[in-house]
């Protein structure tokens, strides 16, 4: 798939005209900063390293919070290249060289003590929310990791209009929502960022840990695993984990395979999907608000 000039084109514009109209629309809302608390930098770009991290002027590397962007990958795989790319063009596009303000996010580092943050380009005097331009333009989806629900309600319906429209990394089907009932197809994202969608057929606890399960072969299909300290994390915006059995959602995180193999012929014995949710951004209701 070609993410190139044509893609970017298109979030030049986008910026182009979010400059422009900032103010105004600021002035419309409640929060003109929808993501981050405390400003812990003003700052200017220097480099942009990938899709989601730059260099400031004083040498300190920002990592961008709240979404995932394709990563330059380890073999010769021409579409996550392409959309690598991409992402950092678009970076590039939005805040190379520009003065930036970092807003503070859930977790302020990483553990390569780069500066996590929400960004937002400073140009005449507005403010440009770097992490929703690459969202609504297709070249980042929406994290496991988002900060407020406000946060999460915006960055999310940005996704969703993208997704929609088939822009950037969603016309690619290597990105698109895995159906939880085809479990292979779930396992066959082992390892990745990805969004599985489907109706949790039973929620169940065993330990210390919650099971919203997407079938009834436990050994097969798809789950997605809460530790029960984290449940409170969602209690807290009203998210029943027992009451999703019955509902269809759309759950996003990194997919694990949890099982054994055998040394015979037979290789695998079992496999199953996984995926662990930690915060409720993770998880949307879709049969009803």
């Amino acid at each position: 798939m070609n993410w190139g000039v044509g893609a970017l084109a298109g979030i030049l514009a986008v910026t182009m005209a979010t400059c422009g109209g900032i103010r105004a629309l600021a002035q419309n809302r409640p929060n003109a900063d929808p993501c981050g608390s405390a400003e812990t930098a003003h700052a200017t770009v220097s480099r942009v390293v990938d899709g989601r991290t730059f260099v400031l002027d004083d040498g300190r590397e920002v990592r961008l919070a709240g979404i995932e962007v394709p990563s330059l990958p380890q073999s010769q795989d021409a579409a996550a290249a392409s959309g690598a790319a991409a992402a950092k063009d678009a970076l590039n596009a939005l805040a190379g060289g520009d003065q930036v303000l970092l807003r503070q996010a859930e977790f302020p580092s990483d553990r390569y003590g780069r500066i996590v943050a929400y960004v937002y380009t400073l140009r005449d005097g507005d403010e440009l929310f770097v992490q929703g331009e690459l969202v609504a333009a297709g070249f980042a989806q929406v994290g496991d990791r988002i900060g407020s629900r406000t946060c999460a309600t915006e960055l999310l319906g940005r996704e969703r209009a993208a997704r929609t429209a088939k822009l950037g990394l969603w016309a690619d089907p290597d990105y698109n929502v895995v159906n939880a009932e085809t479990p292979t197809d779930v396992l066959a994202r082992r390892g990745r960022f990805a969004l599985v969608e489907g109706e949790v057929v039973s929620v169940r606890e065993s330990g210390s840990t919650i099971y919203l399960n997407f079938g009834r072969r436990w050994s097969e299909d798809f789950a997605v695993t809460i530790l029960k300290r984290n449940e409170r994390n969602f209690a807290a915006v009203g998210l029943d984990l027992k009451g999703l059995e019955g509902r269809r959602v759309l759950v996003r995180g990194f997919i694990e395979a949890r099982g054994r193999t055998g040394d015979g012929a037979a290789g695998t014995v079992w496999a199953s999907p996984r995926m662990e949710a930690e915060r409720p951004g993770q998880i949307e209701t879709l049969d009803r608000d």
